[in-house]
């Protein structure tokens, strides 16, 4: 079956109205609560959405306050429309969407070719064939969230399922379930998304156009997916190759061995491909493979909050001596390499740290560490032409270190032409404090393995992109 193509490319415009429409109809909104229909029209509420919202529902009068219609024909003039309602009655509202001058739909409900139900897929493609100007999201998805837009299609009610604050990462991904259980993780830590995307089924927006889109979009510095199968594997490389010259690409690939490519047919109805292919491809395509979610994240908030580097150099400044061993050995073994600043920047950081102090290739601030050491340090490595990237280790619990820390290192790190990230392991009190470092897109790690991938992972890219000279 193929796919309901634009042959002049896509229209950026078309997607817009997924992000910021103005109006939004709900057809199979209920007023029963925990109903699909009744949590995305909560959602919608509770994120915050100014349009206008609009129940469709043909036994209700009012849902949440708002005037019900019978059917999207009879409702006003409507930008995008979610559907979740039963599969067999989706081809004929998709019609009647169309004929509403709906510009965007997005199918939440499932029981499509993810079943092996054919017969309705193909109904529901034929009726989308029809109406090409229409750009349709799913079947068997999340839909969208937006944030900065109050848009949240997703049927997973708010206090089960956390929503992350505004960031600069945008994420689309095949699986809902993977999907929501990331923004939900994402959002316990802090991290901050642009836009989320859960494309499912994909019979018409394809993951290949969303990279199309988010590549045009000002406010995505970074685009991580997650996919289980590929198409149109070929179009979707020639895009990425293109893309990733100006955005970095995160892909965490699901169905990589032969179950897991059985069970990405019956979840999406996907081909997974072979796994060494698509590997290939995304070497090809420039694309930076995550092996797991939490990989995802890291590698993308460090491309997303961190300049490209100029090289492989790694200055590691701590106040934990044991810390610090375990991070030299992790940039190390990672390909990276230490840093050693010259002795004029060694002069200037012993006028202010203790006489044990280590200044080496690891410079050791000790359990004496303050964050005037913390913050001479760090301006000596920003301006030291030997050093390439900066590792904080920031150990919290020694009683000279004051709180005010994270706030010079906020400071540092929004001045810097060097990328900057910090490493930090405790209890409570030292998360709080990484929480105050995520909100203002200091990228935190709890292990040094974590950050010294990441920076791997910003390595390679800024070669790829032409900032080191080999």
């Amino acid at each position: 079956m193929g796919k309901k193509r634009n042959s002049k490319g896509i229209n950026v415009k078309d997607l817009d109205y997924f992000f910021y429409p103005k109006s939004v109809a709900v057809i199979g909104a209920s007023g029963k609560k925990n109903k699909i229909g009744n949590v995305i029209m909560q959602n919608m509420v509770k994120a915050g959405y100014k349009g206008k919202l609009i129940p469709v529902n043909l036994h209700e009068k009012k849902i949440l306050g708002r005037k019900c219609f019978s059917s999207i024909k009879k409702a006003p003039k409507t930008d995008m429309a979610i559907i979740a309602i039963p599969a067999r009655f989706v081809p004929k509202t998709i019609i009647e969407c169309a004929k509403a001058k709906v510009k965007a739909v997005i199918i939440v409900s499932a029981g499509f070719n993810e079943v092996g139900n054919t017969a309705i897929t193909k109904e529901l493609f034929q009726a989308m064939q029809k109406y090409p100007e229409m750009r349709v999201l799913g079947p068997n998805c999340l839909g969208v969230l937006h944030v900065k837009q109050g848009v949240d299609t997703m049927f997973l009610p708010r206090e089960r399922l956390g929503r992350t604050p505004d960031g600069r990462i945008s994420f689309a991904s095949q699986s809902g379930a993977v999907g929501s259980t990331l923004i939900d993780w994402a959002a316990m830590k802090f991290y901050g998304i642009n836009k989320f995307i859960s494309f499912g089924n994909a019979l018409d927006i394809t993951v290949t156009d969303l990279l199309e889109y988010l590549n045009k979009d000002e406010k995505t510095k970074v685009i991580c997916l997650y996919i289980e199968g590929l198409e149109e594997g070929r179009t979707f490389l020639e895009t990425a190759k293109k893309v990733s010259k100006t955005t970095p690409i995160v892909v965490l690939k699901g169905g990589t061995t032969e179950p897991g490519k059985k069970a990405a047919v019956s979840h999406t109805g996907s081909i997974a491909g072979e796994a060494r292919v698509i590997k290939a491809a995304f070497k090809q395509g420039h694309m930076i493979e995550a092996k797991t979610f939490e990989h995802l994240f890291n590698f993308a908030r460090v491309l997303s909050n961190e300049p490209l580097t100029k090289g492989k150099k790694v200055q590691i400044i701590t106040d934990g001596g044991g810390y610090a061993v375990l991070a030299a050995d992790t940039v190390i073994k990672s390909g990276l390499e230490l840093a050693r600043m010259s002795k004029k920047s060694f002069n200037k950081l012993r006028k202010v740290v203790p006489p044990h102090a280590e200044l080496k290739e690891v410079i050791d601030l000790t359990g004496d560490a303050t964050k005037e050491m913390y913050k001479v340090a760090t301006q000596a490595a920003l301006k030291d032409k030997n050093v390439d990237m900066i590792l904080l280790i920031v150990l919290f619990p020694p009683p000279l270190l004051e709180k005010e820390v994270v706030y010079e290192i906020i400071k540092l790190h929004k001045k810097q032409k060097k990328p900057i990230i910090v490493v930090s392991a405790s209890g409570h009190y030292t998360e709080e404090q990484k929480s105050i470092l995520e909100k203002e897109f200091v990228p935190t790690f709890t292990f040094p393995e974590d950050a010294a991938e990441a920076l791997k992972a910003l390595y390679d890219y800024s070669l790829f992109r032409g900032k080191i000279k080999r």
